[in-house]
């Protein structure tokens, strides 16, 4: 995944970030970034925060959360736009990621009054076991999928009586204030859930590093997840870590190959190749390896590539023109591939593309491409 953080440097500070349609490369916002200083009054504030809230009773707590789920749920088409305009998705994938944070919301409202502890018996007693809010709680997520990543760490942590400091990815902030705003109209405490944005030279790193945050929660690349890990150990501070992959697909000779051949473009193209388990190493038998390319070419051309917001697409751009160059990085002039097709003009787009005649040890084969490009390479048999 896309670092949302990464390792300091010498660059100058950025006050202000601004928000790009990736589709149309439209200047849509301009939302100023949280520096060092202003995470510190963050913390302190979600900290006076969670005391409330950790006091109220579950019941109470329960309530608040399932009204903010009421609020996401009205709201959400308003912020499935908005993950449209910020970052891209397909329509019908950003209303369903509006719809997984409604859900979660309610789902983690469910738990509040079962956080119970345990009695253990010992030796002449019992020992009892209470379970409590760690206090604040730093949740960093990346671009690809801004709401529900967010809501997968945010959800839990509020119903357990935490508060939760939220940093965005700089590209993709919008829905993230959104949030904190219904989650202030629903009731919860000022300043219990508040966003952060900003870079995460800055912002980032004083949200790992600040003594007052509990628990940090990143989703985002593997390399910037060991140096989060790194800033955590000094302080053996709580961490969850959500990093990168590079998952398979495998087509056995005795599959059906027309059905796989079919399944294999959207495995791998869902959100244009920006999410840590698309399916970008198809690995076939080499005995049906012609036959499954033969098979491939159409399905991956009948890919609707275009304008998000347009209920016929199946792909939309990339998020940025840094990711579009990466991605390109990534495929050798004059490679063999199977290609579809994708706009011309203005925004990010890259054409659905997937690699053939290359080496299984070759970048592209090894390392997660973060885009619409995938590798097909044969094997023998199992063993193999």
């Amino acid at each position: 995944m896309t670092p949302a953080i990464s390792e300091a440097s010498a660059r100058p500070a950025v006050h202000e970030h601004e928000v790009l349609n990736p589709a149309t490369e439209e200047h849509v916002a301009t939302v100023p970034a949280t520096s060092a200083a202003e995470v510190g009054t963050a913390v302190t504030r979600a900290a006076a925060a969670q005391r409330v809230w950790a006091a109220l009773a579950p019941a109470d707590r329960a309530r608040l959360l399932r009204r903010f789920a009421v609020l996401v749920g009205e709201h959400g088409e308003r912020l499935a736009r908005l993950e449209v305009t910020e970052a891209g998705h397909t329509l019908g994938n950003a209303r369903w990621e509006a719809d997984n944070v409604r859900d979660l919301l309610d789902y983690a409202a469910g738990g509040v009054e079962r956080l119970t502890g345990r009695q253990i018996p010992v030796p002449g007693g019992i020992d009892l076991t209470l379970l409590e809010p760690v206090g604040v709680v730093g949740v960093i997520v990346p671009w690809n999928f801004p709401m529900p990543i967010a809501a997968w760490a945010a959800a839990p942590a509020l119903a357990a009586g935490n508060a939760v400091l939220l940093k965005p990815a700089e590209t993709t902030p919008l829905t993230a204030l959104h949030l904190a705003r219904l989650a202030r109209e629903a009731g919860l405490p000022e300043h219990l859930f508040q966003v952060v944005p900003g870079a995460g030279d800055v912002t980032g790193e004083a949200l790992v590093a600040h003594p007052g945050v509990a628990k940090i929660v990143f989703t985002g690349s593997t390399r910037t997840g060991k140096h989060i890990m790194a800033r955590c150990a000094d302080r053996v501070k709580r961490l969850t870590l959500e990093l990168g992959g590079k998952s398979p697909s495998l087509v056995f000779a005795d599959a059906d190959i027309e059905t796989a051949a079919a399944a294999a473009p959207l495995s791998f193209l869902d959100n244009a190749g920006q999410d840590c388990c698309a399916r970008t190493r198809i690995l076939v038998q080499r005995t049906v390896y012609d036959r499954f390319l033969e098979l491939l070419a159409p399905a991956l051309a009948s890919v609707v590539v275009g304008d998000p917001a347009d209920a016929r697409t199946q792909m939309g751009p990339l998020i940025s023109r840094t990711q579009l160059e990466r991605v390109r990085g990534y495929v050798p002039e004059g490679a063999e591939a199977l290609r579809g097709s994708a706009p011309d003009g203005p925004g990010f787009w890259y054409p659905p593309t997937v690699l053939t005649g290359v080496r299984p040890d070759a970048p592209v084969a090894t390392e997660e491409v973060f885009g619409p490009v995938a590798v097909v390479l044969p094997f023998e048999d199992e063993a193999d």
